[in-house]
């Protein structure tokens, strides 16, 4: 490896999976492979769904040591994203107390309302831009109010500040995260200490704000010695959210592009310059998340390929490829659901509850997998129209193209599916987004990289896509998401 080119790790933690990637960037390179995957499975306990955050921290380091045995024991960075809300309480000693709680968990149930009572939904849409999500960090905080972990805490650090926290010893809040709290005001991109005062969250739990790029202290000696790296290894703040991560790896070229961050969610929007506090807004459950360099994320929450894996789960885990096989043999938009429905939120008997939804809906009731796959696929295509459209309406800012990044982009029926439903091309890639977005930032913080534009133009040079072009018009589509308003 010649000197210009720096060694970067990313840790890039799934709902799913986890993943440690090693990217070689130099002034006109990108490359990015896998040095160590890892299961991220959540446990159901006698107190609720938790993470299991120590196999989470043993597989960071496993991965680690991978990067290391890879690069002879060099690495020039270190940065980490997850997924969003969920976080861990420390006591005065900085010690862990118990579990994170999955986002999944039942204790948000019917909070929302409790929190509306003090603070009405429009003033809170007002204030800090967030959509209405059961399990945003500000429902859960209200539901731990009367916790014992929650009176004894003295710091709260969301999970990839956790987990860069124990490789570190340094404790900081990434801004990306931050903002899907629903305690930052998006205009200042600081606190909304108003909200939090009304609410009686005390803002003192979180450890000070840190933005993409910043530094995150340095790996600790007992780290580097579990690890093999050669030391100092700073680490680097980076888009902490994997979407924000995801979105500043969107190979986009021109300003007029929508993308859609597949995956276990689906997030599809636009990336604007301020964001769209209106009430039309909050009625159509936009976010405005924040992003690289002032941006703003502006987008929609879908349910995304969360219902596929469960049903391949409760199928006994068959061969994907024979499913989409089959899917793509089965009439369009035969049956279709709302793929942003919280019914579909929790985990266990999603063939059936997808098969209730349609017979409720009085469409014709899915019933071989294939059927129930194409039902998924169709549903997911129409649900990213609908986002895409409405956030081109709700912000005035209208796209030519359409992104899809992140593991979605492997299913090549759902990106052209997506393409037909929307009436526009649709490229495709990279597949490890977030990851790509994490070494950039890192890269970019040791000038590798100038800047925003710069680190697009990279990616489009470097990173391979598949372009997708819309088959047809788009009245089929049109009609089924009238049918599907019609229930």
């Amino acid at each position: 490896m010649s000197a210009d080119v720096k060694a970067y790790a990313a840790v890039d933690l799934g709902a799913s999976s986890g993943r440690v990637m090693v990217g070689h960037v130099g002034l006109d390179s990108l490359e990015l492979t896998e040095a160590h995957r890892f299961p991220n499975r959540p446990v159901h306990t006698p107190e609720g769904l938790r993470w299991d955050i120590l196999a989470l921290y043993a597989g960071v380091l496993d991965g680690l040591r991978a990067v290391g045995a890879a690069t002879g024991g060099r690495v020039d960075s270190v940065g980490i994203d997850s997924w969003a809300v969920d976080y861990g309480l420390l006591d005065a000693d900085g010690a862990l107390l118990g579990n994170p709680v999955h986002y999944r968990d039942a204790r948000t149930e019917g909070v929302a309302e409790k929190v509306w009572a003090t603070v009405p939904a429009t003033e809170l849409y007002a204030a800090t831009g967030l959509q209405y999500a059961p399990f945003n960090t500000l429902y859960q905080l209200a539901a731990a109010r009367d916790s014992a972990q929650l009176g004894c805490a003295e710091r709260l650090l969301l999970v990839p500040d956790l987990l860069s926290y124990w490789l570190t010893g340094e404790q900081g809040t990434e801004l990306t995260n931050a903002s899907t709290t629903q305690l930052i005001d998006p205009r200042t991109r600081d606190w909304s200490y108003d909200i939090a005062s009304r609410l009686s969250i005390d803002l003192g739990l979180f450890a000070p704000l840190r933005r993409p790029g910043d530094p995150a202290g340095a790996l600790r000696a007992e780290v580097l010695e579990e690890t093999g790296l050669r030391g100092p290894v700073p680490v680097t703040a980076v888009g902490s959210h994997d979407t924000a991560s995801a979105v500043a790896a969107v190979p986009a070229v021109a300003e007029r592009f929508a993308y859609i961050c597949t995956g276990t969610w689906s997030l599809a929007g636009l990336e604007l310059d301020a964001p769209v506090l209106t009430e039309a807004s909050r009625a159509a459950n936009f976010t405005n998340e924040l992003g690289l360099d002032g941006t703003v994320r502006y987008l929609r929450n879908i349910m995304g390929l969360w219902l596929l894996q469960e049903c391949v789960r409760a199928w006994g885990e068959p061969e994907l490829g024979e499913l989409l096989r089959g899917a793509a043999r089965v009439p369009a938009l035969r049956s279709v659901v709302d793929a942003g429905d919280a019914g579909f939120l929790a985990p266990g008997r999603m063939p059936e509850r997808i098969a209730d939804a349609c017979r409720h809906s009085g469409q014709p009731v899915p019933e071989s997998r294939a059927e129930i796959t194409r039902c998924i696929l169709d549903s997911l295509a129409l649900a990213h129209r609908r986002a895409i459209d409405d956030a081109q309406a709700l912000a005035d800012h209208p796209v030519d193209v359409v992104h899809i990044v992140g593991g979605g982009t492997r299913n090549a029926l759902l990106c052209q599916l997506t393409a037909d439903a929307c009436g526009l091309p649709v490229v495709a890639g990279p597949t490890e987004a977030a990851a790509l977005g994490n070494v950039l930032v890192q890269a970019r913080a040791h000038g590798l990289v100038a800047d925003l534009a710069g680190m697009r133009e990279l990616l489009a040079r470097t990173q391979p896509s598949t372009r997708y072009e819309p088959r047809g018009d788009t009245a089929r589509w049109r009609a089924a998401e009238a049918r599907l308003a019609a229930r």
